[in-house]
């Protein structure tokens, strides 16, 4: 009879062990789920607030990934909490890990550094175009994370480049200035006239709607080649209309030589044979 009380009383500790392990897990569980579904709307809502306000695109990049990051943190804790871990050991035990992490994880916690401190020295933010000088890569930013800072090139490719490239590597910001200059140049025959070739190339910048009225356009020759002389150009033109003043500039000059008579000559190579007399 005693025997049959024991395991009954053992029996009802298991039970009530169980239950309030449960409970708990249940509602660490709730917390989970709900605590989740708010970090996603606090997200959401950040996001909104950070587009309506006049912190800059790459800023709001970087505050938005720590809330991402952060909010979920905060809801693990308050989980492992209501589970009955307590805090400070969890934290004293994620520490230890983290050390352990952070050891396996030195590029990763470099980028998150270089994250920061392209925040702070600012050589470039969303929306310039930039070309990172250690592998050639050439775009628009279109964000800057916490790890990585990803950039849309001009074939609609995306390009995700690690932070610590960007900080210990030259970096060149094509767009930060609104003007650049176009430096350009033009081969004619050795035999062409000069003078009507710089004339034709100077009225083509001059007269195009598109460059900078301000700055003086530089015509002159640049080089003395093996096959023809290079006449040179300067002129300034709007960053964001590069491109499309060069090849219009191309073509118009290409187009007023074959007018004019003057050659834009091609490599060549002359080959005299000389045949010896039989003796």
């Amino acid at each position: 009879m005693k025997k049959y009380y024991i395991s009954e009383k053992f029996l009802e500790t298991i039970f009530e062990v169980i239950s309030a392990f449960g409970i708990k897990l249940f509602w660490t569980l709730v917390i989970l789920s709900v605590g989740f579904k708010l970090s996603k709307y606090l997200v959401k809502w950040t996001k909104k607030f950070l587009e309506r306000s006049t912190i800059d695109d790459s800023v709001a990049s970087f505050l938005l990934s720590i809330v991402r990051i952060g909010s979920k943190v905060i809801v693990i804790l308050t989980a492992v909490t209501k589970l009955g871990i307590e805090t400070s050991s969890f934290i004293t035990v994620l520490a230890s890990a983290g050390v352990a992490v952070g050891l396996a994880l030195q590029g990763s916690l470099s980028n998150i550094c270089s994250g920061v401190l392209i925040l702070l020295i600012r050589p470039f933010q969303v929306g310039d175009m930039i070309r990172e000088d250690a592998h050639g890569n050439e775009g628009t930013v279109v964000a800057i994370d916490l790890i990585y800072t990803r950039i849309k090139t001009v074939d609609n490719k995306v390009v995700v480049i690690p932070n610590s490239v960007i900080t210990s590597n030259s970096l060149t910001n094509i767009t930060r200035q609104n003007e650049r200059r176009l430096d350009m140049r033009f081969g004619i025959g050795y035999n062409d006239d000069i003078s009507l070739a710089k004339s034709i190339v100077r009225r083509i910048a001059e007269g195009h709607s598109a460059t900078v009225d301000n700055e003086p356009v530089q015509v002159y020759v640049d080089e003395l080649g093996d096959s023809c002389v290079f006449i040179g150009l300067r002129v300034w033109v709007p960053t964001d209309q590069y491109q499309p003043i060069r090849w219009d500039i191309l073509e118009q000059v290409k187009s007023e030589f074959d007018k004019k008579g003057i050659h834009i000559p091609y490599n060549q190579m002359d080959v005299h044979l000389i045949q010896e007399a039989n003796e």
